[in-house]
């Protein structure tokens, strides 16, 4: 069992020559005098894909908003790549690679899926009247080579049928899996999930897994906030267990279901 405020790493090891990508420094985040995280401090191996699980309540959400740069830290410190990135703006660690998705779809619903994949890729040319003017050259070429991005993900989630296809007009899973290619346009070294299969049909779920171990294997590094416990179960290594804003326990499933003070906060039932 990890005590409040103590190094872990999130697979298991000591935090001494841990190859870690992300890391969270004593995080606290307080609303109103109530903690909703509470000291926590850890850190996320490369290419690993970690869950992060716990009560309602627990802080998770809060936690990856801390990562990702959505909710400010009341103290501590967040740590991206050995760098302290605790004041850096989430569109500035989006562009470093540290991209995140919401719990709620957040997809543009009259834009097509094509549009969407490409509204998030980061420093076009075109964006700048300068760019568009005297670097037309560049810009054609990128504006090309991302929309063979976009073209390889849609064949990749299966679903280049949709290109053309409203946002607003696909199915809930579906609408998950644009926003998670959409992330990916901008090439991320580490994705953040807030759960990702919620309100997904269970076929779907399938795929979104297997489109995400498949990152894991390519070294994207995955933090994935997610109630369904199966799906940990599936994709999962390791667990990071939250209660009451600290970090509980941490280790596989099926070794957080021996251990008493994880079953009690949160398995059962």
């Amino acid at each position: 069992m990890a005590s409040n405020g103590s190094h872990i790493t999130s697979d298991g090891r000591d935090s001494a020559g841990q190859d870690a990508i992300l890391e969270a420094r004593e995080l606290r985040r307080t609303y109103q005098g109530l903690n909703a995280v509470d000291g926590v401090s850890v850190q996320f191996a490369r290419g690993r894909l970690t869950g992060l699980i716990g009560p309602n309540g627990a802080g998770k959400s809060t936690m990856l908003g801390m990562l990702a740069g959505t909710v400010s830290p009341t103290s501590g410190m967040v740590q991206y790549r050995g760098e302290d990135i605790t004041k850096t703006l989430t569109y500035q660690r989006a562009r470093q690679g540290l991209v995140r998705t919401f719990q709620l779809s957040s997809e543009f619903k009259r834009l097509t899926v094509l549009e969407n994949l490409l509204t998030a890729v980061p420093g076009d040319p075109g964006d700048s009247l300068a760019g568009a003017v005297f670097r037309r050259p560049q810009w054609r070429r990128f504006q090309q080579e991302q929309l063979a991005r976009a073209g390889q993900l849609l064949e990749e989630c299966r679903l280049t049928h949709h290109a053309d296809t409203y946002a607003g007009d696909l199915s809930g899973g579906q609408r998950r899996l644009v926003e998670i290619m959409r992330a990916l346009m901008a090439r991320p070294r580490v994705l953040l999930l807030d759960e990702p299969m919620a309100g997904v049909h269970p076929r779907l779920a399938i795929e979104i897994g297997d489109h995400l171990l498949r990152l894991r294997d390519e070294g994207v590094t995955i933090v994935m906030v997610e109630h369904e416990l199966s799906i940990v179960d599936q994709l999962c290594d390791p667990v990071v267990v939250m209660a009451e804003g600290r970090i509980l326990s941490q280790g596989t499933m099926s070794d957080l279901r021996q251990r008493p003070e994880v079953v009690e906060a949160y398995l059962v039932g």
